[in-house]
């Protein structure tokens, strides 16, 4: 994240102060240790400014010659506009990307897509952070291989795809962190892995997360 706050830094003079202090929040946001992140170029079309983030869930050592295993990826972009946005009903908005590979039979439960939508609303929900205008697609895409490629086994990927409105808080910033650890906190839950100890509690209604695929090597 020092790299975002440093090219913000860099026009800071431009750059309106509820921008660069929701940034700074990025920044500061405290993750589990299984989540690699880096800053992305930010889209330039979507709003006047922007700061884009790539999130891969590591299990360390899980790979087959003991190399680290990817289980999720996904994308965070915290977009801005000072003069507001009918449609986002607010100034900021957090879109978002995750993805996973699960077990075929897993991928083909009927319940998969509203139960993937519950992981994202109780990720938020189990921050405690408020948000608004919540609109999402869960997509998954099952993949057979023929012909040279028939060894190769089925398999089946989750894409959940959300955009929210993330309340503003003293001086119109959002706490653009914890929108990001609850985003992270979703990633880990579609990678497989156990909640933190942090995400128990308002989380344990949620339905259970599918047998996710084996891990891929990196």
């Amino acid at each position: 994240m020092a790299a975002a706050h440093e090219h913000l830094s860099d026009s800071a003079d431009e750059t309106p102060i509820p921008f660069r202090r929701a940034v700074e929040s990025l920044r500061a946001a405290r993750l589990r240790p299984e989540i690699d992140l880096d800053v992305i170029p930010a889209p330039k079309r979507l709003a006047p400014y922007a700061a884009a983030l790539e999130a891969t869930v590591v299990e360390r050592g899980a790979g087959p010659d003991g190399e680290d295993a990817d289980l999720a990826d996904g994308r965070l972009v915290l977009l801005y506009n000072p003069a507001g946005h009918e449609a986002w009903q607010g100034a900021f908005r957090v879109v978002t990307l995750a993805r996973a590979e699960l077990e075929p039979e897993m991928g083909a439960d009927p319940l998969l897509p509203e139960v993937s939508w519950s992981w994202l609303t109780g990720a938020l929900d189990a921050r405690a952070v408020r948000y608004g205008e919540a609109s999402g697609t869960v997509t998954r895409a099952a993949s057979h291989h023929f012909g040279g490629l028939a060894a190769r086994e089925p398999a089946t990927q989750i894409e959940i795809r959300a955009s929210w409105t993330p309340a503003e808080g003293p001086g119109g910033v959002p706490d653009a962190g914890a929108h990001l650890a609850a985003w992270c906190d979703l990633l880990c839950q579609v990678a497989g892995l156990p909640p933190a100890p942090q995400e128990t509690g308002p989380r344990g209604g949620v339905v259970p997360l599918p047998q996710r695929r084996g891990a891929q090597p990196r």
